[in-house]
């Protein structure tokens, strides 16, 4: 199995899933730090990959969305975005519904 399929795997498998540098106890940038809040903020059960653990999965996850930067925000299988985007739908509060649509 390659990286491609692992990534597509592992996001269609786990509801909420960040692609970030380091963890969500111990975020490696300041762009990752953020987005953990934001989610922590929203109540959300979610599950973190470090990408800096695996420069497969570093450069993979940018060929499997199509996005150049980390992090990466994964909700239902669909692609989300980054640190800006998860800021303004949070703001919005687009956020809070996506991820309250997932317990339904």
């Amino acid at each position: 199995m390659d990286v491609t399929e692992k990534i597509d795997r592992f996001v269609n498998a786990v509801p909420v899933v960040l692609f970030m540098k380091g963890d969500r106890r111990f975020p490696q940038c300041g762009f990752s730090g953020r987005t953990v809040q934001i989610l922590e903020a929203c109540g959300a059960e979610f599950e973190t990959v470090n990408v800096l653990a695996d420069d497969a999965v570093r450069q993979g996850i940018k060929a499997f969305s199509n996005w150049p930067t980390v992090p990466q925000l994964y909700v239902g299988g669909e692609f989300v975005g980054g640190c800006d985007i998860v800021q303004s739908l949070y703001e919005s509060g687009e956020l809070q519904e996506l991820l309250d649509a997932l317990k339904g």
